[in-house]
Order: structure tokens, then C-alpha cells, then sequence
């Protein structure tokens, strides 16, 4: 009986990686068409991190409503209508988006769709999941998130090649489609009220989460993390653009921008994986810390050194993609782990609503620096750019210091 809990359980949680993955082929549709698009709409770099931010922007507006709602619903219906939502939003891009005001909107919707599927997705996952093993699953699922990306970045950069920028687009609505038919025949509903509630009119109070030190410690860690791992995302492939024109051997070698940003993205996985195995093992807190200053040292020369030997710069991408995933699925698994079972929607909503916002803001901030240093072509404005990327990320290990330790985690 307990073994067939547990694959049941694993069937869930390889179910759930699934429809994430392929409901997020929009995701980061635009960051890797930003080459392509920004030319053909006139946009300077800010404008273009106005419209990768605004995805997160969005999905921070709504995940503090529909996270928390999952305390009191079964979080599968939030889950349905907001692949829906993905499916709407991503034709409205490949079919009516025409500039800087029509992109925003349409991402911004965008957004809502992602945080009616990744952080509720996640609470759909852990209603379902026994309490031994949760740490695990999370880490997993988180880490597909990774992967999710990746594969937008793959498929936006080879279905713009073959049909059209348009084209993308509507791989990424078909995506969201697939995952909404996928939850609907193989989740099943759960009961009514089941599990603790919270009281009732208490379930937008964040004020208990609050003052759960060690879950707030890893939510705000989680908040640096994503403004250097966002603002990595979100212009690595017009990065790799800059790099390609001071490395002529890669685009010898008939490699493209976004074909190298894919697989430095899909280094993701096994590095959030075992990232947070290791943080079980060693101390979450420490390990976390180390990973954060690790990647963050990085970013302080990344920008710098575009024109380094070509071994090289490849070798110090690969070890930034990997250190820079490796707190995540750990930050989460904290997060989760300390929350309190009845106010474990409202933790996870806070602690997207932070991430997430760092992750509107990141993006943005990262294009007003590329404009403010010269632009695109310019070796030093990238190098600021990601200084930024690395000043920010330094926070966090200050933050776990000082809230962790407080409460003894």
C-alpha cells in the first residue's frame, strides 16, 4: 500500500513537471526574440526590459491572490483557468502584438497565466504529497522550471527561424493548451475543504508569515536569487548576440545565440537538484550562502571578459549556469519546510510575490544600465549590467545570516 502511494505520489510529481515545462514555451518567447523584435519595433533597451519585466509583473500582481486562495480551494481549478489564460494571451502576442504598449499587455497577461501554474502548480503538488519526501519533490519541481525556460528559449529561437517570430508564439499557446488537457484527464479533484483551513475572513492575513523568521529568511534569499537569475535569463541571448561578434569561431561552428543559451539554461536541473541534496546534507543556510557568492563573484567580471579565449568564457557560463540555479530549488524547499501547514498557500504566495517582483524589476533595471553604458555593442555597459546582477544576489547570504540564524534554522 505505501508503495503504491509513493509511485502514485512520483506519477504526480512527473506529471506536473511535464505540463509546467510545456505550459511555460511562451515564457521567455520574448527575451530570446529580443535581437529579432527590438529592431522591428524600434525599441531601445530599456523599452525591451519594460516588456520582459512586465511578465513578472504581472505574475506578481496575481500569485498573492491565487497562491493564497489555494489555502481554502482545491488549487486544480486555479490551475485549468490559468492555462487557459496562457492559451489566450500567448495567440493575443503572436496575432496582435505590433509594439512597445501591445507587447506589455499581452505579457503582462502573460504573467498572470504563470502564477496561476508555477507557484499553484506547486501547491496543488504538495496537497497531494505525503509530508516525508516533500523536500525532494519540490526541488524537482522547481527545477523544472529551469527546464521550462530552456526549452522556450530553444523553440522560440528555432520556430522564428523556420515560420516567424508569430510562429513562436503560437507554439507556446499550444503548450499551455496540452498542459490544461493534461491536468484535467490525469488530476483528479480533491474534496471539499480538505486538509486544514485557515479561520475563516484570515486567509489574505500575511501577518503569521511574517513572523515565521526562518520562512521569511528563505523567501527573501529567494528574492535575491531571482534578480540575478531573471536578469541572467532575460538577456542572455542578446548577450551571447555580443559575444558571438568578439567570438567569430562559435558562429563558425554553426552554433546560433539561442541553441548555447539553451544549453547553458538546461544546466538548470541537475544543478537545482543536487543543489538542494547538497544543502539537505551540509546545512541549508550555508550552502545556500556559498552558492550565492559564488555566482555572484562571477557576475561581477562576467560582462567584462566577453572577449576572453573562447575555452574560457565558455568554462565560466557553464559554472555561472550551474551556480546560479543551484540555490533554487533549496531556497524553495526551505521556504516550504518552514512553513506552517495551514498558512502554507499564504508562505508560498509571499514568497513569490517577493521573488517574482525582484523579477519584474531585475530585467529592467539590467536595460537601463545597458543604456546608460553605451548599448548593446558597448563590452562595458554589459559589464555594469551584470555587476548589478551580482550586487544584488549578495544580499542573500547576508539575509539568511542574519534572519536564519535568528530563529535557529
Amino acid at each position: 500500500m505505501v508503495r503504491e502511494q509513493e509511485l502514485r505520489g512520483w506519477r504526480l510529481v512527473a506529471l506536473l513537471c511535464l505540463t509546467q515545462v510545456l505550459g511555460m514555451l511562451s515564457n521567455a518567447a520574448f527575451p530570446a526574440l529580443i535581437p529579432v523584435l527590438q529592431p522591428l519595433w524600434g525599441l531601445n533597451n530599456t523599452e525591451a526590459g519594460w516588456v520582459s519585466g512586465v511578465y513578472y509583473a504581472g505574475y506578481t500582481a496575481a500569485v498573492p491572490v491565487l497562491v493564497t486562495l489555494t489555502d481554502r480551494e482545491d488549487a486544480r481549478s486555479i490551475y485549468l483557468l490559468s492555462c487557459l489564460l496562457g492559451v489566450v494571451s500567448a495567440l493575443g502576442f503572436a496575432f496582435f502584438a505590433e509594439g512597445f504598449w501591445s507587447a506589455m499587455a499581452f505579457r503582462f497577461f502573460g504573467g498572470i497565466s504563470l502564477a496561476g501554474t508555477y507557484m499553484v502548480g506547486l501547491k496543488l503538488l504538495s496537497d497531494r504529497l505525503p509530508e516525508e519526501g516533500r523536500a525532494r519533490s519540490v526541488a524537482i519541481y522547481t527545477a523544472h522550471f529551469g527546464i521550462g525556460a530552456s526549452l522556450s528559449v530553444f523553440a522560440a529561437g528555432e520556430t522564428a527561424a523556420l515560420a516567424g517570430w508569430s510562429a513562436a508564439f503560437v507554439v507556446g499557446a499550444a503548450g499551455s493548451l496540452v498542459s490544461l488537457l493534461l491536468v484535467a484527464v490525469f488530476v483528479r479533484p480533491l474534496p471539499r475543504r480538505a486538509g486544514a483551513a485557515p479561520p475563516p475572513g484570515a486567509v489574505f492575513d500575511f501577518r503569521p508569515v511574517l513572523r515565521n523568521r526562518t520562512a521569511l529568511a528563505y523567501t527573501l534569499g529567494y528574492a535575491a536569487h531571482i534578480w540575478e537569475l531573471f536578469g541572467f535569463r532575460t538577456w542572455l541571448v542578446a548577450f551571447l548576440v555580443f559575444v558571438f561578434a568578439q567570438q567569430p569561431a562559435l558562429a563558425a561552428g554553426g552554433w546560433s545565440p539561442t541553441q548555447v543559451a539553451t544549453l547553458l539554461l538546461l544546466l538548470g536541473l541537475p544543478a537545482s537538484i543536487l543543489g538542494n541534496e547538497v544543502a539537505s546534507a551540509f546545512g541549508r543556510r550555508r550552502v545556500i550562502s556559498l552558492f550565492m557568492l559564488g555566482s555572484g563573484s562571477i557576475a561581477l567580471v562576467l560582462g567584462f571578459i566577453a572577449g576572453a579565449p573562447l575555452w574560457l568564457l565558455m568554462a565560466i557560463l557553464v559554472v555561472y549556469g550551474c551556480l546560479i540555479m543551484a540555490d533554487s530549488g533549496a531556497l524553495t524547499a526551505g521556504a516550504v519546510i518552514a512553513a506552517m501547514p495551514e498558512r502554507r498557500g499564504a508562505t508560498m504566495a509571499l514568497h513569490a510575490l517577493l521573488g517574482f517582483g525582484a523579477g519584474f524589476l531585475s530585467p529592467l533595471a539590467f536595460g537601463v544600465v545597458l543604456d546608460l553604458g553605451g548599448g548593446v555593442q558597448q563590452g562595458q555597459a554589459w559589464g555594469f549590467a551584470f555587476a548589478l546582477l551580482g550586487l544584488g544576489v549578495f544580499t542573500g547570504p547576508l539575509i539568511l545570516a542574519l534572519l536564519a540564524r535568528r530563529a535557529g534554522a
